[in-house]
């Protein structure tokens, strides 16, 4: 039996290794250990050329947009607040062009934390860009390089709710989060602050958006949601 290929975006950010300091495209180990024990092959699409996004996912049978930095505000038209990190122009660029073509050709989709708000920018919404400004405490993101936990409460009888459960404690660490919801977008889970932890684009047979970690904790029953879906033979991606 073939395994399912799951293309897997990435860093890139400076980098440490034996006697070299350079600019290097990475991504956690902990996305690629998620899909291969689910069952796939992970493959790395590193920022690129938005043109070569399609020609990206010719070879590829899902898409998995992965964590990192902040969108840029202007990419929603927004000001840009203080709290804010540094745009990763390349990385916006390119992430919203995979986006746009896999959603086009109904790759199965999951998208983690920054990857759930770039599904919500690439539909035409919004992100609160700093959390702490809203809800009044840093739980989201309260430790520094760790992931914190809470727990998210899931809508009853949605796919996501069918998979994890309607509630579930997760693995946190953002300081933004959907504001308003991109086209086609439904919330499906929420912290208990309201603030939104899933999305579903329910046109898609499979497309997801959650702002937790699955990778880091928890995650095995949705990364094998994902890769089942990815490997069916009945999805039309064409």
């Amino acid at each position: 039996m073939t395994a399912p290929r799951i293309g897997c975006t990435t860093y890139r950010e400076p980098a440490r290794w034996g006697e070299w300091d350079e600019i290097a495209d990475l991504l956690p180990a902990q996305y690629t250990s998620a899909v291969q024990r689910a069952g796939g092959v992970a493959l790395l699409l590193p920022p690129g050329p938005p043109q070569l996004a399609a020609p990206a996912l010719d070879g590829v049978d899902a898409l998995l947009i992965a964590g990192g930095p902040d969108v840029e505000p202007a990419r929603y038209g927004a000001e840009r607040h203080p709290k804010t990190g540094g745009a990763r122009e390349e990385r916006d660029e390119w992430e919203l062009a995979l986006v746009d073509a896999a959603l086009a050709r109904d790759l199965p989709l999951l998208a983690v934390c920054r990857g759930m708000q770039v599904l919500n920018v690439a539909r035409g919404g919004t992100l609160l860009q700093h959390l702490p400004d809203v809800v009044g405490t840093d739980r989201h993101s309260p430790l520094v390089g760790e992931h914190g936990r809470h727990a998210v409460r899931l809508e009853a009888g949605s796919r996501i709710a069918d998979i994890v459960g309607e509630r579930t404690e997760i693995a946190t660490h953002h300081h933004q989060a959907v504001d308003r919801l991109g086209d086609g977008l439904v919330a499906c889970g929420w912290a208990d602050d309201q603030v939104i932890e899933a999305v579903e684009l329910p046109a898609c047979s499979w497309a997801f958006g959650v702002q937790w970690h699955p990778e880091a904790h928890d995650g095995d029953a949705l990364f094998a949601a994902f890769v089942a879906a990815a490997g069916n033979p009945e999805r039309d991606s064409s």
